[in-house]
């Protein structure tokens, strides 16, 4: 087992300082600056054919030092399925690329039964429809897991609308055939609330979670599937399958709900375990004015948190998600066995947990742990192991000093934390993690990108990836924001069009729509 790389937390940003971007408009690889304006950070580049872009970055520079102290690259990939690495241009993955894929998405099809407005994603719109075989899934589940360092080990089956998809239930149970264990279904839940028995069925198959598009707690900011939320929750209650609420944040849509919708996952605990926002990604042509209008960064819905929920989560809470490295850098050293770490560029996304008490208030994890001071414990504790194997009984008796971490007074009542950390961390006892999260509620920001924001560093260091039938694995943020290359190519080529679909399948596309998201007036 090699040394990794220390998790040292950094010395202040120095801003300005150079990236490399795309031209939106010629998609040219082009120089750009990230630079603070207005306690705002700023991205600006210069096309020589197409002009100045400028764009906000992130919306707080506070947020976003605090977030780079913790920047971290990984150990990268062993074996790189392409040769060329010009990025994002010859994406595949490529030796360049520094991060491991920890979730890799399949597109089940390209349909939908719900038409709107933002979504890049339409099969009526593509003029074909694009639904991989049985075959070519395993294919490519089985060249994520032939992956090194780590094999991947969690699939998010996506779409348009993977529930259409007659054989979901077979391809759940080949995905965990080949070795997947955490196996999440996107999905806007129509099919969930309609067929009661369809949430257990989907369960046994395999599924560990619903990814659950929840845009609001009310029909006006969640018009595609609120009047279907009940019965969704009911229907995953019985079959005991888990639900992250993720709700697209669109600036003077429903920026204004945050709050409510934590709140709401809040009283459903018992089902609902996180919420994952997702600020829109610009995709398409869109002037600046228009763009403005509804921009939204992760720190402008982590302040909208901490201002919707009277300061019960704060700015304070949240951390990067290249943050919990220490964490795989200690078990990685302890079981000589490689580890997931999770070194996404810090600028991607923040996190945090949240408990709730007796009284329904809701208590993050940072009120009663002392994050950072555990972090920095863990690395010197890998160190050590790292060091001599001698060591590592010596090592693990000083783990008993997790509690010096945790402030029993302010921490949830009912389970002994500590305990848990050192089950998870030493035992490597995952029904004590299983029991964490049926305690708390994940809550994070995860920012995609889109051409005016763009930045290369961002998709070299790309986690969330896209698995494609012609035998490569694709950043999100290349695959999305740069569909003529990647998402639309390889769709068309292994799509068919929308006539012989129907002619083979015996169904009309236009039947399947169930309903219609049309964009809100001003």
């Amino acid at each position: 087992m090699g040394v990794k790389s220390k998790t040292v937390l950094k010395s202040e940003l120095k801003l300005p300082y150079k990236t490399a971007s795309l031209c939106p408009e010629c998609l040219k690889i082009i120089s750009a600056e990230v630079y603070s304006e207005d306690n705002k950070v700023m991205i600006r580049k210069i096309c020589p054919e197409h002009g100045e872009t400028v764009e906000v970055y992130w919306s707080d520079i506070e947020l976003f030092k605090k977030a780079y102290r913790f920047a971290h690259d990984g150990p990268g990939i062993e074996n790189p399925i392409v040769d060329e690495s010009k990025c994002p241009f010859s994406c595949g993955l490529c030796k360049i690329h520094k991060s491991q894929t920890a979730l890799l998405n399949i597109v089940l099809t390209n349909r939908c039964d719900i038409a709107c407005w933002y979504c890049f994603f339409y099969a009526r719109k593509a003029g074909y429809v694009y639904e991989p075989s049985l075959d070519q899934i395993r294919d490519m589940t089985r060249l994520a897991r032939s992956i090194r360092p780590v094999p991947t080990n969690a699939v998010q089956l996506t779409g348009g609308e993977p529930t259409l998809r007659d054989d979901l239930i077979d391809i759940i149970k080949m995905i965990r055939e080949e070795g997947i264990e955490h196996v999440q279904l996107n999905t806007n839940g129509i099919r969930l609330a309609r067929e009661p028995e369809f949430a257990r069925r989907v369960r046994e198959a395999g599924c560990n979670t619903v990814y659950l598009s929840y845009d609001g707690v009310d029909e006006k900011t969640n018009p595609k599937n609120h009047p279907e939320i009940p019965k969704i929750l009911e229907n995953c209650r019985r079959a005991e399958l888990g639900i992250v609420l993720v709700p697209t944040v669109i600036k003077g849509v429903n920026d204004h709900q945050v709050g409510d919708i934590v709140k709401f996952a809040a009283k459903n605990i018992d089902i609902i375990r996180g919420v994952n926002f997702q600020p829109v990604s610009l995709v398409g042509s869109m002037p600046k004015r228009e763009r403005e209008k509804v921009r939204i960064t992760i720190p402008d819905v982590i302040i909208r948190l901490e201002e919707q929920t009277n300061g019960e989560i704060s700015r304070d809470d949240f951390y990067p998600v290249p943050s919990v490295t220490s964490i795989s850098h200690f078990v990685e050293a302890l079981t000589e066995v490689p580890q997931y770490e999770l070194t996404t560029h810090w600028a991607c996304g923040m996190a945090t947990y949240v408990f709730i008490d007796e009284s329904g208030k809701l208590i993050p994890i940072t009120r009663f742990i002392d994050v950072e001071g555990l972090f920095e414990y863990l690395e010197e504790k890998a160190e050590v192991l790292m060091e001599s194997r001698i060591k590592k009984i010596r090592a693990l008796k000083g783990l008993l000093d997790l509690r010096k971490f945790v402030d029993q007074e302010k921490a949830p009542k009912g389970f002994d934390i500590s305990k848990i950390l050192f089950d998870v961390l030493v035992k490597h006892d995952y029904s004590a993690l299983g029991e964490f999260h049926a305690r708390s509620l994940f809550i994070g920001i995860m920012h995609f990108q889109d051409l005016y924001n763009y930045d290369i560093e961002r998709v070299k260091r790309c986690e969330i990836h896209y698995a494609t039938p012609d035998g490569k694995i694709i950043p999100f943020c290349a695959f999305n924001v740069i569909p003529e290359i990647y998402r639309d190519k390889v769709q068309a080529e292994y799509g068919i069009p929308i006539e012989e679909w129907e002619r083979k399948t015996g169904k009309k596309l236009r039947s399947e729509i169930y309903r219609v998201v049309k964009k809100p007036r001003d």
